[in-house]
């Protein structure tokens, strides 16, 4: 079922129109086949940043196709209803993209129509194996060495680990805390940047994240995005925005696993009706149309409040909390209007079920979620 919104102009109406030939087109097609083998479409990636789907949020003066988040986040979703990978690509390149567009200088600034234009593809270096949800404690470490920085330590769970063209590098140029955080932009092909193998997932097998080793790589000081110091700002800002891009994926995906569960319910035949007809099903169908609806206006609400510049770092964090527990709930559900039918790789709601559960933990956990709007409502 396509869900219409109210967008601002006629111009994203042809946007979405386009999104939807193509994940109906090249991505549909060959997702099964991407997840079961381990393949990484960067050729399908290509083809989406020279649609311009790539850089969609950001200045057209920059690269960028200048479209409002409201915008961005309803392609992501039509993406993550074809190919969750996929979505979840372009949401974290564009991530990738935030610390040059925002904190970069001028010399940095230059290189953003290549970043956003689709050529390359970037990869977002925090999390660590030890680190987890306390990005503050991260122990790789930049030491100033003449013109450059020497980059020591590990990086983990990182989306487009080994595929990426480029990396932001979030180490230790100081002391301990947020304060001794900076972020480096670095080329995928510097001495010293390992990737290591995949990560042997759970779903998203087309995408699988990797660990980065950085081993004495030597980064130009000159590309160090803002100053020594900012880092960690820049890291929490970029999260910000995020997390609306998962949740964009989670309700993409939802919305995939209610429209072929409905299918299913009107075709499949039980005691002479169809099994939509009885209420156990119907209900349940009926639940699931209701969550992803609430999840779908709770997201393009904070994403109406990042368009008119307000304060919206509560707002997707509720977003990314619902819209993802949503995707878990419907896709368990689905699995279950289909029956036994539901558990075999016959039909795709066993994967999306699989790829429902990373979307809880990445760019920041649902428990961290909480902890962010609790804090919110206890410390003022």
């Amino acid at each position: 079922m396509t869900v219409e919104r109210i967008l601002p102009t006629d111009e994203a109406y042809e946007l979405l129109g386009l999104t939807r030939e193509i994940a109906a087109g090249e991505l549909a097609p060959r997702a099964a086949r991407h997840e079961h083998e381990g393949i990484f479409p960067r050729d399908v990636l290509r083809t989406i940043g020279r649609a311009g789907l790539l850089g969609l949020p950001y200045p057209e003066a920059d690269g960028g196709a200048g479209q409002p988040y409201e915008v961005y986040l309803q392609v992501l979703e039509i993406l993550a209803g074809s190919w969750l990978a996929i979505a979840e690509s372009v949401s974290v390149h564009t991530l990738s993209c935030y610390p040059v567009f925002a904190y970069g200088n001028e010399r940095q600034r230059k290189s953003l129509p290549d970043l956003l234009g689709g050529d390359l593809l970037g990869a977002y270096c925090l999390s660590e194996p030890q680190g987890g949800s306390d990005a503050a404690a991260l122990s790789t470490r930049a030491v100033r060495d003449g013109d450059d920085y020497v980059v020591t330590g590990t990086k983990a769970w990182i989306t487009h680990g080994g595929q990426a063209d480029f990396y932001n590098i979030f180490c230790r140029t100081g002391g301990p805390g947020p304060a001794g955080i900076s972020c480096l932009l670095a080329d995928a092909d510097t001495p010293g940047i390992l990737p290591q193998a995949p990560e042997r997932t759970m779903g998203l097998r087309s995408s699988a994240p990797a660990q980065i080793v950085f081993d004495d790589a030597r980064v130009p000081a000159e590309r160090l995005v803002g100053d020594e110091g900012v880092g960690f700002r820049i890291a929490m800002q970029a999260l910000d925005a995020g997390r609306l891009g998962i949740a964009a994926c989670a309700v993409g995906l939802a919305q995939a696993a209610l429209d072929y569960a409905a299918g299913y319910a009107r075709e499949r035949v039980q005691f002479g009706r169809a099994i939509g007809e009885f209420q156990g099903i119907g209900f349940m169908l009926a639940d699931m149309a209701t969550e992803i609806s609430a999840a779908r206006a709770l997201l393009l609400h904070a994403a109406r409040l990042k368009d008119a510049g307000r304060p919206f770092t509560i707002e997707a964090a509720k977003a990314k909390l619902f819209a993802t527990d949503v995707a878990m709930r419907v896709t368990t559900d689905a699995i279950q209007v289909l029956g036994g039918a539901g558990y075999v790789s016959d039909h795709p709601v066993e994967r999306w079920f699989r790829e429902a559960k990373v979307l809880q933990i990445v760019e920041g956990t649902n428990q961290i979620q909480r902890l962010v709007i609790s804090r919110s409502l206890t410390r003022g």
